[in-house]
């Protein structure tokens, strides 16, 4: 049951299958029994990847890549941008789970996107925004502007946890989630 010992190109490869599965599936076939409940509580988890994506009620990791309990370490926040808390979960889940491998997940038709391309909102979703704006440039198009917006978070967490990267114990990847065809295109 454990996937701590998984690489990160093996990590990738069963995101890469998982998706697959997804593409045909009318329901999730992840383990969500109640032995893997028990055995998680009882052991802790080992996830093999760590997923950062958007808040979006569409898009779902353990779904979207056919996943159960315990498998992915999942960091959700709107736009998929980073901040120290996000990247402290990344270097959390890297150092004491073991996951060599961070996708950062944008994905289609995304509203934090949309909104830093075509409005000036306020409020805290400003925070959002601003550093979507910040990755985007003047960037128009919904699809590229949420590319370049996974492209910066990579970046930024390659930049910041560069350390576990460069010791080869953190490879880290973008990828975008078409909402329409549930198909995920891995960026790099």
């Amino acid at each position: 049951m454990s996937h701590q010992n998984l690489s990160a190109a093996e990590a990738l490869e069963k995101l890469k299958s998982g998706n697959q599965r997804y593409l045909a599936a009318a329901t999730n076939p992840g383990d969500v029994s109640p032995a893997i409940r028990q055995y998680t509580c009882e052991n802790g988890q080992s996830p093999y990847a760590t997923v950062i994506t958007c808040s979006d009620s569409r898009v779902i990791p353990e779904s979207i890549f056919s996943a159960g309990i315990g498998e992915l370490f999942t960091i959700r926040v709107a736009g998929n941008v980073m901040d120290n808390h996000q990247m402290g979960s990344v270097e959390y889940a890297t150092e004491h789970l073991g996951t060599k491998l961070a996708v950062v997940l944008g994905h289609t038709n995304c509203g934090a996107v949309g909104a830093a391309v075509s409005s000036d909102p306020g409020g805290f979703v400003k925070y959002i925004t601003d550093e979507i704006k910040k990755a985007i440039g003047e960037e128009k198009d919904p699809t590229k502007a949420s590319c370049l917006n996974v492209r910066n978070s990579v970046a930024a967490i390659r930049e910041s946890l560069k350390e576990l990267v460069e010791k080869g114990e953190l490879t880290v990847c973008g990828a975008l989630y078409h909402i329409d065809s549930g198909e995920v295109e891995f960026l790099d």
